[in-house]
């Protein structure tokens, strides 16, 4: 009886390995992803599992690098790969070399993707929207200074407002490069004294406008000082810098449009309000003409130095009252002056004096008793005329 052959581990996790990878060879597989992770080295992990089944999957750096969207959790995809086996944990896994959607291509999963994460940043909210100026000066073109639209919108803004200065700003709309080029020229152009920029191409593929989805793009026009207008494509093309911006614009015809004020509705407008003024002057005019000729027979206008002969009378008047009264009052200020001092004059001491009587002082002290003197006092008696001098026995 022969005996069976005995494997070690390693040998039999090797030979599974080399009949997934030769005998089954490359397949695709579809599911959803599962327990995603992108590891610091680069390399993504994650299952694809259905209602039944897991299968654990790899995608190398440098394949992830070449993605066209952010495999996410949940998300429906098809994967291209090779089975391989975990000699280290004795499980089978796929080596995933290409990666895409199922039901929507990859740009359509990463425009979806992006615009969900600015939208919860803010970035589209209203409350960021800035109104244009109703008469810009200068404007910047951020686009390729080649393409058709650019001529279009040139074209179409000159033609409605002609004052209008226009600067190209070149940059590549598309290809690689494109989305950095295009987020440098609204840096560039941004606080150089621009009242608008416009950001924007013709019309094209979905792979031809993805610079203006690319995130680049969208962070440099919100940060933008001066507003910024969005014209991508066609009319049913909606860019995320479309989002992002102040003003969209269905097509760079249709910013033109936009940004500049119609020339001639203006100039009706001005010859509308010239006539308007026109006429509101010229009835004011009238009235005030009508005004004049009425002050013109007013009295004062007729005979002009009768109210100066009349004021000039008036102060004469007033100045003879002015002085009588000063007249008058000093009259009775004058008699009640003298009333005064024949009172005063009755009152004084030398009036007494004169009647027979004398004042006796010692000192500077009048006297009015006797007690008030003793022998030796030296007196002074002072009479109507003169004074003696006695001393006191």
């Amino acid at each position: 009886m022969t005996e069976p052959r005995v494997y070690t581990v390693s040998e039999l996790q090797a030979h599974v390995r080399d009949f997934l990878e030769q005998e089954v060879g490359r397949v695709w597989v579809e599911g959803e992803i599962s327990g995603f992770k992108r590891h610091h080295s680069g390399h993504l992990y994650f299952a694809l599992r259905d209602a039944d089944a897991r299968l654990d999957a790899v995608m190398w750096r440098s394949t992830a690098l070449r993605l066209r969207f952010e495999p996410e959790e949940g998300l429906a995809v098809r994967a291209r790969g090779n089975l391989t086996i975990y000699p280290r944990q004795g499980r089978y896994q796929m080596i995933v070399s290409a990666l895409e959607p199922v039901g929507a291509g990859p740009l359509q999963v990463r425009f979806e993707q992006l615009r969900r994460q600015l939208a919860e940043e803010g970035l589209f909210a209203a409350e960021h929207k800035r109104e244009l100026p109703a008469f810009p000066r200068r404007v910047a073109l951020i686009t390729s200074p080649t393409g058709a639209a650019v001529r279009d919108l040139i074209s179409v803004a000159l033609r409605r407002w002609p004052p209008l200065e226009l600067v190209v700003v070149p940059v590549k709309v598309q290809g690689e490069g494109a989305a950095e080029e295009i987020a440098e020229g609204i840096r560039q152009a941004d606080g150089r004294g621009f009242d608008v920029l416009i950001v924007g191409r013709g019309g094209g593929s979905l792979e031809d406008l993805w610079a203006f989805n690319e995130e680049v793009v969208a962070r440099a026009i919100f940060a933008a000082g001066t507003p910024v207008v969005s014209a991508v494509g066609h009319e049913v093309d909606v860019a995320i810098s479309d989002l992002v911006a102040d003003v969209r614009a269905a097509t760079p015809s249709a910013a033109a449009e936009t940004i500049t004020p119609d020339g001639d509705e203006v100039r009706r407008a001005l010859l509308g309000w010239r006539r308007r003024l026109g006429r509101g002057l010229s009835g004011k005019v009238d009235d005030l003409r009508r005004e004049l000729a009425v002050l013109r027979q007013a009295r004062p206008f007729r005979k002009p130095f009768e109210r100066i002969r009349e004021a000039g009378l008036g102060l004469d008047e007033f100045g003879e009252r002015l002085v009588r009264g000063f007249t008058d009052g000093l009259k009775e200020r004058r008699a009640a002056v003298d009333v005064a001092a024949g009172r005063l004059d009755a009152l004084s001491p030398l009036k007494v004096l004169g009647r027979g009587y004398s004042v006796t002082l010692r000192g500077d002290r009048v006297l009015r008793r006797a007690a008030e003197v003793t022998t030796g006092d030296e007196l002074r008696t002072i009479l109507a005329e003169g004074e003696l001098r006695s001393r006191a026995l």
